[in-house]
């Protein structure tokens, strides 16, 4: 049984907020609002020193880190961050009511009683939706109908009638898991085989840890199984009487996987598998035809799976192929023959067979392509899935297993999109659910139907203050960089939009990881374009966006890549006549918050406010600390300045917080998460009180932190979309455009 809710341990913040704005012809008649009898916290500067290839670091404010972290109960530390707070409150509560407005008029595009497109799974069709003012969704499910059957009249005809199914079972109600609770999210979430199980998994600090539960669907009776800590996918058991989970280690590390028996003393759980890699973190998952369980570990640039029987996960594990350094690959088994996807001879990847007596013969499938960047497979009973990117182009094709290389591309109705997989969790289907949007399409939802090659709307989005895409475009163009790459850049706006340097954009970027920004939509963002702002997604090397080797081209020694395309972006649109110096704003969050702090040293002069999330911007003291949660992971991705002292030398050139600078700096906000575990909270902290020592301007400089949320910032929708307009309030506050 597939889960009806996927857990991800890994975050990447892309967000998008969209102030409302008024006409653009006020974006140079700044007005001064600023709260000058409350003057902003100044950090005390307490001498630190560190010493590491013979570079001697000087870091004032390495004090702003708790030393008993994870608890952070340092009373001086959290008077500076109430500080900060009261000063953010101090500055935007003159902004009050322009944030409502602009919190009134995103909440207006939202749907608030909306549910989700329903989906069969076995013997029951499932969906989930949020009651009219509900911060958090109800999940349902009822037994799947037989669909229309014959049946005899009392005249002696015949009739036919629909049968529907059940009646709607609520099997769980986040609002009340979340209720009297600052922070709420609800993690892995899955059926038993058999149906009558219930194991999901929440957090209610913002911490990351997830505390396991199983309910009895049939009586609602919670179960005394209860297990603390998990950070991982849940996985049943073929019979329904265990699962098989990741504990988060005292470092926020998942290094193992284990199998709970239901009625055992939790305690006892049996440990499937133990990673000795500090680097490596361990994730669990099920094979199509869920006789397989996966057990997967890796770090950013290596993998290595093993098997066990879904039927007894305690048996010997079958390791598929030892790990190679730089190897990732990907399982899923049909009919007992093994799916890879691997990038062991192509960047781009490729896809291979092999079958369980010999896993670790690979045998080519579908060759890597230069052009064809394949990103996932999925398999079916009688076809097989590819997705991937042509050009930066969303494809998804079908295959069938006996003629894998020839392709049938599913078409889209335009000719920029962003289009996947969605919820297809049977293995015998006659159609796919199909999940679609653009820059102008609100999210879209399809199924397509294999024996006509026919797309069928199921839902659109609804914008309930209305939206006619017809009156927006959009559009895609190539920068050149100062190395002579060309980097796609793509843009929205209101038809009408001029080119002559007067309106304000937006640009967004991210950068890292591999993950690509796919221009999609926001009903959010309209705010943006309904009052003269163009909004753009800078598409940098350090992504995936035109495939593995763009993200190649944007880490490590070639990280300062991701920062240069994303200023010669908006340099290059300013130049276009899309804005102008000023009046280009941007956002960031996570490893975005990194970039933000990044092009703000390297070319404050072009931007008009930033807003950078969990920015994790002291790149160099977290990537020289091994014992903090992500650091070792990390490593591949950024180097290892323990060992590498090129790596140390390279990373302390751009880390943001070890170059800031006596010079002017834009507008700026800053946000973070005191129970963060990926961005910890000092790092915009320490960032903020460096600003605040050097900058020669007098901008606005604010720092918000959530004392009871994580990387994620608050919970519950309306609370995020707070926020967002808490954020848009500031851009269009120090743009002299919030009248």
């Amino acid at each position: 049984m597939k889960p009806f809710l996927y857990f991800s341990t890994a975050i990447a913040l892309c967000i998008s907020a969209a102030p409302a704005f008024a006409h653009p012809d006020h974006a140079n008649q700044k007005a001064d609002m600023t709260d000058k009898s409350v003057q902003p916290p100044v950090a005390e500067k307490r001498p630190h020193t560190a010493t590491y290839h013979g570079v001697t670091i000087n870091d004032d404010y390495h004090w702003l880190r708790d030393q008993s972290y994870p608890l952070i109960d340092d009373k001086d530390i959290l008077d500076h961050v109430k500080a900060e707070n009261a000063y953010f409150e101090a500055q935007m509560g003159p902004q009050a009511a322009l944030t409502e407005t602009i919190f009134q008029e995103m909440k207006g595009r939202i749907k608030e009683d909306d549910s989700s497109v329903p989906q069969k799974d076995g013997d029951y069709i499932y969906w989930s939706k949020f009651d009219e003012g509900a911060q958090y969704r109800k999940h349902y499910r009822k037994k799947a109908g037989i669909g229309e059957y014959e049946v005899s009249t009392p005249d002696g005809g015949r009739a036919y009638v629909q049968d529907n199914g059940g009646p709607d079972q609520l099997i769980l109600d986040e609002n009340e898991l979340a209720k009297g609770k600052e922070y709420f999210r609800l993690g892995g979430a899955e059926i038993s085989p058999d149906g009558k199980l219930l194991a999901y998994a929440y957090d209610d600090k913002g911490s990351e840890r997830f505390d396991l539960h199983i309910r009895n669907l049939e009586t609602g009776e919670e179960l005394k199984d209860i297990i603390p800590g998990t950070l991982s996918n849940i996985v049943w058991t073929k019979d329904s009487k265990g699962v098989v989970y990741g504990l988060a280690n005292e470092n926020w590390r998942t290094d193992n996987a284990y199998y709970h028996r239901l009625g055992d003393d939790p305690k006892a759980a049996k440990l499937l598998y133990k990673e000795a890699d500090i680097g490596f973190s361990v994730g669990v998952g099920v094979t199509v035809q869920e006789d397989w369980i996966i057990i997967a570990t890796g770090d950013n640039v290596t993998s290595e799976v093993r098997l066990v029987p879904a039927d007894n996960p305690t048996a010997k594990p079958i390791v598929v192929s030892p790990r190679k350094v730089g190897r990732q690959y990907s399982v899923d088994i049909r009919d007992g023959v093994l799916y890879i996807l691997t990038n062991d001879d192509h960047v781009n990847f490729r896809v291979a067979t092999a079958s369980l007596k010999t896993p670790g013969d690979w045998k080519t499938l579908i060759a890597g392509s230069d052009r064809h960047y394949l990103t996932s497979v999925s398999l079916f009973k009688d076809f097989f899935v590819t997705e991937g990117r042509i050009d930066g182009l969303d494809q998804v094709e079908l295959r069938k297993y006996a003629t894998p290389t020839k392709a049938d591309p599913i078409k889209f109705p335009e000719a920029a999109y962003v289009a996947g997989l969605g919820d297809n969790p049977e293995y015998a289907v006659d159609k796919l659910r199909i999940d679609y949007e653009s820059m102008v399409t609100p999210d879209t939802v399809f199924d397509y139907y294999l024996s006509s090659n026919t797309l069928e709307t199921l839902k659109v989005q609804e914008i309930p203050s209305g939206y006619d895409a017809s009156q927006y475009q959009t559009e895609r163009i190539m920068i050149t960089a100062r190395d002579g790459t060309k980097v796609p850049v793509s843009i929205v706006s209101k038809k009408g939009f001029k080119k002559d340097g007067s309106q304000p954009l937006h640009l967004y970027g991210y950068g890292a990881y591999s993950i690509a920004i796919p221009p999609g939509f926001s009903s959010a963002r309209l705010s943006y374009l309904d009052r003269g702002f163009a909004y753009a997604i800078a598409h940098i090397r350090g992504g995936d966006d035109l495939g593995y080797q763009w993200y190649l081209d944007g880490k490590l020694t070639k990280r300062t890549n991701t920062f240069n395309d994303f200023v010669d972006a908006g340099k290059a649109l300013i130049k276009m006549g899309y804005t102008s110096n000023g009046k280009l704003t941007a956002s960031g969050g996570s490893a975005g918050g990194e970039l933000m702090g990044a092009v703000v040293n390297q070319a404050p002069e072009i931007f008009g406010p930033v807003v950078a999330h969990v920015a994790f911007v002291d790149v160099l003291n977290t990537m020289l600390d091994k014992d903090l949660p992500l650091t070792p992971g990390e490593w591949p991705e950024w180097g290892n300045p323990i060992t590498d002292k090129a790596a140390f030398d390279f990373i302390r050139s751009y880390s943001p917080y070890d170059n800031v600078e006596a010079k002017r700096y834009p507008p700026m906000l800053w946000t973070a998460g005191l129970n963060d575990p990926r961005v910890t909270y000092w790092e915009p902290a320490k960032m903020v009180a460096k600003l605040r020592e050097m900058k020669t301007d007098d901008n606005v400089l604010l720092l918000k932190t959530n004392m009871g949320a994580g990387h994620g910032g608050k919970s519950g929708r309306f609370e995020r979309l707070r926020e967002n307009a808490e954020e848009a309030a500031f851009i269009l506050w120090q743009l002299g455009m919030g009248e």
